[in-house]
């Protein structure tokens, strides 16, 4: 199984995950796996249109961009014959 390092966490930090731990009855290593773990599990999946604005925002598409696509041929593809 892979193995996960963190470096320069705080003292605070430390110590309050150790209280968490055990709070709930886990050791320091359960308790982080298993707040990772949640973290996780409650991420929405992305839809492709949110992916897809998201790529638009980091390549700072614009409004001329846009209507460019839209000018596209879109015709339909004709065969190839390769004889």
């Amino acid at each position: 199984m892979p193995v996960l390092t963190i470096r320069d966490l705080p003292g605070a930090v430390l110590c309050a995950l150790r209280q968490r731990a055990a709070r709930h009855g886990r050791s320091l290593e359960a308790e982080v796996r298993a707040i990772l773990e949640a973290a996780v599990r409650n991420e929405r999946p992305s839809n492709l249109g949110s992916l897809l604005a998201n790529v638009a925002r980091e390549v700072q598409l614009t409004d001329e961009d846009v209507a460019l696509l839209h000018q596209r041929d879109r015709s339909l593809p004709r065969v190839v014959t390769w004889e």
